[in-house]
């Protein structure tokens, strides 16, 4: 639960007992208003003398009957506000268990990720060091066969066999590893890895006009808001490919004065009625990530208007972070 969240539960709260104060005393100054017209204008005499004439009615026995049934209505009231303050406080113990529950899942996932980067980063960097180089050995040895052959051997065919091979199994290598780990974070920082991925994207989707915005220093920040970071812009450019049939794109990343981030991505696609009612896993997803760092994620659009996801959350230098 949200601190904003508290707060307004908070006010709704004395709000409401500032209603009740101001019920309670207009119901008294309503009863000592009705004593000081009833006194002057002697009610009760007229109404005695009224109902005289219907006695053989027992009229005149309604106003104890009224009476009673005041009361009776009172009782029944307080009876059921009884039991409306037991519920209410049965559904506040039951939110409070929720707030926890919803606190120590985000924490769990929060932990979660970043066990499940740290996996990827050691990973990455095994496939990078170990496959890597048995593959660069493996073409240049293939490359010096090549060299050394006659071009009408066989021989020679199978060495250009195995370069050809060995640069697929390269590809597929260097973009496993782009998504194992973003290039360039853990040497040049959050903005160059994000302006790779970019770049990257713009070429594979050249009739989308995408533009990156970083505003302020986004590059100090710790390893669950940098992968956090990276990887809602990693899966919102995935969803504009899939779904969105964009014609442009705008990603803003923002470090605020207030030492918040900021980040924006917007696209004039097809969006969508109620991405709501179910949303995709990618969104959880992403809500989830920002709402574990203490943010909050945002969805806005409309059929044919485009889609836009908004998420802020603090942005921590390592050092406050810990």
């Amino acid at each position: 639960m949200h601190e904003t969240d508290i707060m307004d539960i908070t006010a709704d709260k004395h709000e409401s007992a500032l209603t009740a104060r101001h019920d309670l005393i207009g119901v008294a100054l309503g009863a000592v208003l009705l004593w000081v017209v009833s006194a002057a204008l002697e009610l009760s005499e007229h109404v005695v003398a009224f109902l005289h004439r219907w006695e053989r009615y027992q009229v005149d026995e309604l106003p104890g009957v009224l009476l009673f049934l005041a009361f009776a209505l009172a009782w029944y009231a307080w009876r059921r506000a009884r039991e409306a303050r037991q519920q209410l406080a049965l559904r506040h113990a039951a939110e409070g268990r929720l707030a926890e529950s919803l606190a120590e899942n985000r924490r769990l996932s929060l932990s979660h990720v970043a066990v499940q980067e740290a996996e990827r980063r050691q990973l990455a960097r095994e496939l990078h060091d170990e496959l890597g180089q048995h593959l660069n050995a493996i073409k240049i040895d293939a490359v010096a066969l090549r060299n050394w052959t006659d071009r009408t051997t066989e021989m020679h065919s199978a060495a250009l066999a195995i370069v050809d091979g060995v640069n697929h199994v390269q590809d597929t290598l260097r973009d496993l590893l782009r998504r194992l780990r973003p290039v360039g974070m853990d040497e040049l920082g959050l903005s160059a890895a994000l302006e790779h991925h970019v770049q990257n994207w713009r070429m594979r989707n050249a009739a989308t006009q995408v533009t990156l915005a970083i505003e302020g220093d986004v590059d100090h920040l710790d390893e669950n808001q940098n992968i956090t970071c990276y990887r809602l812009v990693q899966e919102a450019l995935t969803n504009i490919t899939r779904h969105a049939q964009a014609a442009t794109v705008t990603v803003r990343v923002a470090c605020n004065a207030a030492s918040r981030l900021e980040l924006t991505v917007r696209d004039d696609g097809a969006g969508a009625t109620d991405v709501h009612a179910a949303p995709g896993l990618g969104l959880i997803g992403m809500r989830e990530r920002v709402e574990a760092l203490g943010g909050r994620f945002e969805i806005e659009t409309q059929a044919g208007r485009g889609f836009c996801i908004h998420a802020g959350f603090p942005a921590s230098a390592p050092a406050q972070a810990q």
